[in-house]
């Protein structure tokens, strides 16, 4: 099945892949899992401080033989470098580690921040989390200048809830260029996406598997998202009428196999895609890395319809009780 290489433009003017690749967990695995994404044809990297695969994937971008212009880079600001005198050494970290210089997109990652210095995730002798009183709407104005200065060209925001959306709008210069949020079919925040879309922010859907990752306890007491009987059932409606041409040459029954086992996966890209959102899917395995990027294709409208009535406003990921910091306050999918 092949890609359409589809793009979306940015309230910068610049185009954003539809489809990335993420690199959160399994470090030590990223440089060859990003090397393999980009022979694959992915154009768009999605990274960040805190997953400390910045310099495997700028190793991987050099040894590719990608030029960096044909590649979109995002990575994030992390926690600890919120005050406004830590921005710029934070991008200047990044950009080193990646090998470039300039970034496509920098995200705040989160709204809260740490204690400031070198320490990621700083704790107490009690464990709990050494937060810091640094506004976020600071942080973001010192990321503005990092606009100006060309390190970055473009700035957004990742897990932010609507009041502190509305509030950075009123109180910054720069309108985020994107949102990376939690979003897939069972937590669609159709309302909270049309104030982002309407402001002209971009959405990036992470996790767009919902719980098929294990590291989000919430979900691993029900049935996983990609398992959903309607979206099983729009994969067997297109095993039966493509599944032979999704094989192009190769008719083994291996092969035939990986491809059944990731036509679920390939629609919840796909939804993603129809609803004009980047999607950023991980693996570090050679064949789901080729076969997630194949989920750039028109799914049928009555399908698109069919997974949009999944909505069970189920959110997976919330770091509230070890950031010490209450995030989605005001969102769907909120416990």
């Amino acid at each position: 099945m092949a890609t359409q290489n589809t793009t979306f433009k940015l309230n910068t003017g610049a185009k954003i892949p539809a489809i990335g690749f993420g690199t959160w967990q399994d470090a030590g695995a990223q440089e060859a899992a990003v090397l393999a994404a980009l022979k694959a044809g992915y154009r768009h990297i999605d990274t960040a401080r805190i997953y400390g695969t910045e310099s495997a994937v700028g190793t991987a971008i050099k040894h590719s033989g990608v030029p960096r212009k044909e590649i979109f880079i995002t990575t994030k600001l992390w926690n600890n470098s919120h005050h406004p005198d830590d921005v710029e050494p934070a991008i200047d970290a990044s950009l080193k580690d990646l090998g470039t210089d300039y970034l496509d997109l920098y995200l705040m990652h989160w709204p809260s921040a740490f204690e400031r210095g070198d320490t990621l995730v700083p704790k107490d002798s009690n464990g709990k989390m050494k937060t810091a009183d640094i506004d976020y709407v600071d942080t973001y104005k010192a990321m503005e200048k990092l606009v100006k200065s060309g390190k970055t060209r473009a700035i957004g925001i990742s897990n932010f809830s609507h009041s502190e959306l509305d509030r950075l709008l009123k109180e910054t210069s720069i309108v985020p260029a994107a949102h990376q949020l939690e979003l897939h079919p069972w937590l669609q925040q159709k309302d909270f996406v049309e104030f982002n879309k309407s402001k002209g922010i971009h959405i990036t859907q992470y996790s767009p598997f919902g719980n098929q990752n294990e590291i989000y306890d919430s979900g691993k007491n029900m049935g996983k998202l990609i398992d959903d009987p309607t979206l099983v059932e729009i994969g067997k409606k297109y095993n039966k009428n493509g599944a032979q041409t999704a094989l192009g040459e190769s008719s083994s029954q291996e092969t035939y196999v990986l491809r059944l086992l990731c036509f679920d996966a390939w629609r919840l890209i796909a939804w993603g895609i129809a609803h004009s959102h980047s999607v950023i899917p991980k693996s570090k395995t050679p064949h789901r890395i080729q076969q997630n990027i194949e989920g750039d294709f028109k799914l049928e409208a009555s399908d698109v319809e069919k997974i949009d009535g999944l909505d069970k406003k189920i959110r997976f990921n919330d770091a509230s009780s070890g950031f010490g910091y209450n995030f989605y306050s005001d969102l769907e999918g909120k416990k």
